[in-house]
């Protein structure tokens, strides 16, 4: 399965594809930087529920995106 392992490179892969399919302008809230390897599983599944998701309204979007704010590094 892709993204399986905990590392950068797969947290900054699933990054992009969460901005992509929110549709963000603003893509400083998914910079791999501002993100711990240790909330690796959460991201995951916030990023499974997003890409299987067919089509989000402006208000599910935005509460993933509040949602991935509360995964981020404080």
């Amino acid at each position: 399965m892709k993204h399986s392992e905990a590392n950068k490179e797969n947290l900054a892969l699933m990054l992009n594809e969460l901005a992509d399919h929110l549709n963000v302008a603003n893509r400083g809230l998914f910079d791999v930087e501002d993100y711990d390897l240790n909330k690796f599983d959460e991201l995951k599944q916030l990023h499974q529920m997003v890409i299987e998701k067919k089509g989000l309204s402006a208000m599910e979007a935005q509460a993933f995106v509040d949602e991935l704010a509360t995964i981020r590094k404080k």
